[in-house]
């Protein structure tokens, strides 16, 4: 486990615009070494918090924001409903994120209540809710076919020295 320096707080905290709450390490970093990839705790101030992946470079979430934009949850939640081997793996997915959140969460009643949902606390698992969840699912090595066809449409998750911090 990578654990964090007071440096990636302060990076953090240009990423995302707020301090960071939750984060047990990060994932995965940039070519430049700034964190791209958080692993939150499933349980933060005694209550659960089920998103346990998230996405911190400003450049994939400004890439995955503009094909939200462009309609991609809905085409998703379509392909979900008719491509059978799509939706299963997708289901499979939120299994993953739950057993690893499982194994994660401290607290037997939070455990509980996250057991109930699926990544980022979808209760109905038709839906797509937001890409930038998917893509951190699958960046994190959960095979998420959202998350996998997002970064295929993106292209490159690489951005150009310093751009990280500065977009």
């Amino acid at each position: 486990m990578e654990s964090l320096c007071s440096e990636d707080l302060l990076i953090l905290k240009k990423q995302l615009g707020r301090v960071p709450r939750g984060v047990s390490r990060i994932v995965m970093r940039c070519e430049y070494g700034y964190p791209v990839l958080l692993e939150s705790s499933p349980d933060i101030d005694g209550k659960p918090f089920p998103t346990l992946y998230w996405l911190s470079c400003p450049h994939l979430v400004k890439q995955i924001s503009h094909l939200e934009s462009q309609g991609w949850i809905r085409k998703f939640e379509e392909l979900i409903a008719r491509d059978n081997l799509f939706r299963e793996r997708y289901l499979r997915a939120h299994s993953v994120i739950r057993e690893l959140r499982a194994q994660l969460a401290r607290d037997e009643g939070i455990r509980a209540k996250l057991n109930d949902v699926g990544s980022g606390g979808i209760r109905d698992l038709r839906r797509v809710k937001c890409l930038h969840l998917h893509v951190s699912d699958y960046l994190a090595g959960v095979d998420n076919p959202v998350g996998e066809a997002v970064l295929k449409k993106i292209g490159t998750i690489t951005c150009e020295r310093n751009r990280v911090l500065c977009k």
